[in-house]
């Protein structure tokens, strides 16, 4: 079984998402696969995804209501195979807390799997409107379709 986890800042926006969308992927296609999330940022600890996040997933027929925020600890390195990260501080602050290199190894970009090298970072919608929501949603989908694809070529 892959086991991978999502990483944002809080755990509220991207990350989740992200998390239902793989999780929603991997059903339809039986993948065995564990999708779990994480913030580097203890501000929103135990707390429900932004409403605006489990709003615009539900439209895609994705619930996130029961998922919980939690920070990303060193101990997600022994439990996880991939390490998804949203963006370059996200990137910064995860890599600092591996212990050796096997670990960096394997952190990376989330849009790196259909972008490789452009070092692109998926936008935090948390201050903007509704459609950064949506754009997000698109975004988070089209990289989680790749994955899925190679875990599904791995099978």
């Amino acid at each position: 079984m892959t086991k991978i986890l999502m990483v944002c800042l809080g755990n509220i926006c991207r990350s989740p998402l992200a998390e239902g969308i793989l999780r929603d992927k991997a059903e339809k296609m039986n993948l065995n696969i564990l999708v779990d999330s994480a913030g580097t940022s203890n501000y929103h600890v135990d707390e429900h995804p932004d409403h605006r996040t489990i709003k615009n997933a539900k439209g895609h027929n994705i619930d996130l209501s029961k998922l919980k925020a939690r920070q990303f600890s060193e101990n997600d390195f022994d439990n996880f195979d991939v390490i998804y990260v949203m963006d370059s501080s996200n990137f910064s602050d995860v890599i600092s807390l591996a212990r050796n290199k096997n670990e960096k190894q394997k952190v990376q970009l989330i849009l790196e799997i259909i972008y490789p090298n452009a070092f692109i970072s998926v936008p935090d919608p948390y201050f903007g409107g509704e459609d950064g929501f949506e754009d997000v949603f698109t975004i988070l989908n089209n990289a989680c379709e790749v994955i899925a694809q190679i875990l599904r070529n791995k099978k």
